[in-house]
């Protein structure tokens, strides 16, 4: 912003005095043009919801959506069953209860299963709601994928967030060990290669199957839909290839 200054002197200054004293001299109330009162700027509302930054990517074919919030690591917000109408999708995130979480701020996923009627080759608008916070994303669309109904084949699947070189892997298996990560780097102009750490020989996992969402960022790879992601390390995921869906 471009900040003007005048400078008067003499009788210029003179002049310029005696109009503003003969402003402030007007009684209020009496019709003259110096008797404007100034209204005392309205509160704050602070039950309004803060404003924050989230993300979304498509998952297992279209049928999900994983929306990426900041906040506790251990406490990963759930959703709620979603609404879609007039083309936005409206999201409420529930922080768990009776859990203590940690104090660390990363990118963390929760899970939306896709309604019906949502066309994921078009753009969608999506409004996040949470306790005490609300915010929107436009996620783009990808051609060529199932969409909403029907049954998942419980394959590993990932998709681009708008942030740079972001994305959100989901994977399918036991809820208390969910894959650990070690390495993301690109291993081509069009592939990236995700290290999946080994389980220790004696950990105990649940014979559930869940989904296990997570969110990666790699460097060195142009973010489009040609991007493939293979994953190595884990007996689990014995070179696995899934695309990477949409771009950023």
């Amino acid at each position: 912003m471009t900040r003007r200054r005048m400078v008067l002197s003499g009788f210029g200054v003179a002049s310029a005095l005696a109009l503003a004293l003969a402003g402030c001299a007007t009684p209020a109330g009496t019709g003259g043009t110096g008797g404007a009162t100034t209204e005392p700027a309205p509160a704050p509302d602070a039950s309004a919801p803060v404003t924050v930054e989230v993300d979304a990517a498509w998952l297992d074919d279209g049928r999900s959506i994983g929306i990426v919030t900041q906040g506790s690591s251990t406490c990963i917000p759930m959703a709620e069953e979603p609404t879609f109408a007039d083309g936005v999708l409206t999201v409420t995130l529930v922080e768990p209860e009776n859990t203590a979480c940690t104090r660390d701020l990363v990118p963390r996923v929760s899970l939306v299963g896709v309604p019906e009627g949502v066309d994921p080759a078009e753009d969608l608008d999506i409004v996040v709601t949470g306790e005490g916070y609300q915010g929107e994303v436009e996620l783009d669309g990808v051609t060529g994928l199932a969409g909403p109904g029907g049954e998942t084949q419980y394959a590993p699947s990932a998709g681009w967030t708008d942030t740079d070189g972001q994305f959100v892997i989901l994977t399918w298996g036991s809820s208390s060990c969910p894959p650990v990560f070690q390495e993301v780097v690109a291993t081509g102009p069009a592939e990236v290669t995700a290290t999946v750490e080994e389980p220790p020989a004696d950990q105990v996992c649940t014979m559930d199957m869940a989904p296990r969402a997570a969110v990666l960022v790699v460097d060195g790879v142009e973010a489009d839909d040609g991007v493939e992601l293979v994953l190595t390390g884990s007996p689990e995921f014995a070179d696995v290839r899934t695309p990477i869906l949409g771009s950023n």
